[in-house]
């Protein structure tokens, strides 16, 4: 859950950002001092720093698991690199730009924005891949025979295989 919400954080950055590489400087810039604080900075980080400790427990319990363990690490990798990125390519932006006025603004100001924009894109792809592979690894675990279809005897703990 904590790694569908943080997705969903990046995933309104990777929607928002053909809009956002035409608007001006000053406008950026407006939004990203305004509209990115309250929610994304708060909620949006707690998110994700829990989703990297939950991932990182999950890959601990399922470490022993033959199936679902390679899905989980997948998952945790994922999580834990869009996590990397946000503090080695946005975060330096972010720091950069809060404090400036459209005055101030200084005059590469696009090349911070796309790094911004393309960083946020790439922590989007991660996280939707490792939301993906958590799911995996819960298909993985499931028993074959308990699927729809399966010609395999169903297995009922209560009585062993029917």
């Amino acid at each position: 859950m904590l790694t569908a919400l943080s997705m969903g954080a990046a995933l309104a950055h990777l929607l928002e950002m053909p809009a956002k590489l035409r608007y001006d400087g000053p406008t950026g810039l407006h939004l990203l001092q305004t509209l990115y604080p309250p929610g994304f900075g708060s909620v949006g980080a707690a998110c994700e720093v829990l989703a990297v400790v939950a991932s990182l427990v999950l890959v601990v319990a399922t470490r022993n698991r033959r199936k679902a363990f390679p899905w989980t690490l997948l998952g945790f990798s994922c999580v834990l690199a869009s996590h990397a990125i946000f503090w080695i390519w946005v975060n330096p932006v972010n720091m950069t730009m809060v404090p400036l006025t459209p005055e101030t603004l200084v005059v590469d100001w696009t090349r911070l924005r796309d790094q911004w924009e393309f960083a946020h894109a790439s922590r989007a792809i991660l996280q939707i891949v490792a939301l993906g592979a958590f799911v995996l690894s819960l298909l993985a675990e499931i028993p074959t025979a308990d699927l729809p279809g399966s010609d395999k005897p169903s297995y009922n703990p209560t009585r062993g295989h029917a």
